[in-house]
């Protein structure tokens, strides 16, 4: 009888230990639950493709997180207090989903570790002295190729030759000064010129597109984050004048922009998962792991603004493009 309680015991013991083992909340193993503060600087569908993305990551890595969440709702006033109370909160790791979030997150740590997407030009906006040379807590994915000013300026160039290009833009948002930039030395020795509009906020776009359309024969708007929240104006705008209206990511061309060479911001935010699972579970620190470029872009058109907006249908775009519809 005695070494039948002595069995019992042994095996009560053994299963209560299985059960802990079980209970671990931590998918790396080690039973820790971590906690995460997002930001972006407004609510848009590319940036929150790009958090989807972030958290997807961070899930099928089976890792325990916790999402504190904060938009700046468009105010730059908004971003260092989001970035500070993340600080004070003592999170594990801050997401920064656009430039400006990115800037107040490093203005409030130089401990927890950041990692940015949706950022244009980490190096031009102070966040690292280099792609290939990180901050001791930042890193990060850009969401401009190299490539994609350049080959939408020559995609213009080519079915809209002779073309005078318009865009609106918020000079405050440094991704947009740096975009702006590259546009203009892009269309350096095309048959295309420039006509420009800068806007303080979201109220100003429609006037600005308004204005703009008497003087050009495309619209391009690049990914500014005003611009791109009240996007839906200089869509108006374009399908009124019948003027073909160029965009700088996907998303802009599912709401009835007609072109863009885009990149998938679900898939940038993906990958920035895959570096804060890394740096959570301690096999690198952000200074390890380099800027990385979004992998590649890709030609998509949306059919119906094309029709929307009065442009002859070119054969070859049946083979090169990637086609959106409106509503995706």
């Amino acid at each position: 009888m005695k070494k039948w309680l002595q069995l019992l015991v042994l095996a009560i013991l053994s299963s209560l230990v299985l059960a802990a083992c079980g209970d671990s909340t931590g998918g790396d193993g080690d039973g820790n639950t971590y906690t995460i503060g997002a930001t972006q600087i407004v609510e848009h569908p590319s940036l929150d493709k790009a958090y989807e993305g972030f958290k997807a990551a961070l899930d099928e890595a089976g890792l325990d997180v916790e999402f504190d969440f904060e938009s700046a709702q468009n105010d730059t006033n908004n971003v260092k207090p989001i970035s500070d109370g993340f600080v004070a909160d003592g999170v594990d790791l801050i997401f920064a989903n656009s430039t400006p979030s990115a800037m107040g997150a490093l203005e409030a740590t130089d401990e927890i570790p950041i990692l940015f997407t949706s950022v244009t030009d980490a190096v031009d906006a102070g966040l690292v002295s280099a792609m290939d040379e990180p901050g001791d807590n930042i890193t990060g994915v850009l969401d401009l190729h190299p490539d994609a000013i350049k080959e939408t300026v020559n995609f213009i160039d080519t079915y809209f030759q002779g073309a005078t290009v318009g865009t609106i833009y918020n000079s405050g948002e440094p991704n947009s000064v740096t975009q702006i930039e590259a546009l203009k030395e892009a269309l350096d020795g095309t048959s295309l010129s420039l006509e420009e509009r800068s806007v303080a906020s979201g109220a100003d776009v429609q006037q600005a597109a308004q204005t703009l359309a008497g003087d050009i024969d495309v619209f391009f708007i690049i990914t500014d984050n005003t611009v791109v929240e009240t996007l839906d104006s200089v869509i108006q705008v374009a399908n009124d004048q019948d003027i073909p209206l160029v965009v700088g990511e996907p998303d802009s061309v599912a709401k009835g922009g007609f072109a863009t060479f885009g990149i998938d911001y679900y898939t940038i935010g993906y990958r920035t998962g895959e570096m804060a699972v890394e740096i959570l579970t301690g096999e690198k620190t952000p200074k390890d792991i380099p800027v990385e470029y979004p992998p590649e872009i890709q030609l998509f058109i949306n059919k119906e603004a094309a029709e929307e907006q009065n442009i002859e249908w070119q054969d070859d775009w049946d083979e090169d493009a990637q086609f959106v519809e409106s509503g995706e």
